[in-house]
């Protein structure tokens, strides 16, 4: 699981943090520090395996965060508004580096967010929450192809698709 804020052990190096969890279930010295590399080179940060969090920015922070949670190899990897703390740029390269890591590695994602952009952007289905206590009201796909990058953000169809989720959690009527 990644969190939104970021849940690294600060007194462990960036190896170390990404180790933890192989280190805990056993899994043989050489096999778990190579395995931990190649997941730190995966999201370009095999040059900081050295370093400590505090080191790091927000973005390479979170990246580390993502590589802990493949490290043992999920099928499933729950995120709970893993960008929400990271500004706007960097939030941006997030999801471009989440979605290549996806693409590349083949996990299943459940990735809980408020951002609707996001959602559009990341998801291939939309699972749109009733408030208290939180019932599904409806399950919608996502009609756009994967590889998503900012441009898709000027079609038309976006925008539809943008309004159609406002809409659905009635934004309109907040604002009015």
């Amino acid at each position: 699981m990644v969190f939104q804020q970021f849940t690294l052990f600060p007194w462990l190096t960036v190896l170390e943090n990404v180790l933890f969890g192989l280190r805990s279930r056993g899994d043989e010295q050489a096999g778990a520090q190579e395995r931990a590399r190649e997941l730190l080179a995966l999201v370009s940060l095999q040059d900081y395996e050295d370093h400590y969090p505090s080191e790091l920015s927000g973005g390479m922070q979170q990246r580390v965060a993502i590589a802990r949670a493949l490290a043992p190899q999920p099928e499933l990897l729950l995120m709970d508004e893993p960008f929400g703390a990271l500004d706007f740029m960097t939030r941006r390269r997030m999801q471009q580096h989440l979605s290549e890591l996806w693409r590349r590695v083949g996990f299943t994602v459940v990735f809980v967010t408020h951002d609707l952009e996001e959602a559009l952007i990341m998801a291939d289905r939309i699972i749109v929450l009733e408030p208290n206590p939180g019932r599904v009201k409806c399950i919608k796909e996502v009609p756009f192809d994967h590889p998503r990058n900012a441009e898709i953000r000027a079609q038309a169809d976006f925008g539809r698709a943008l309004q159609e989720l406002e809409t659905l959690i009635g934004i309109e009527a907040e604002v009015a």
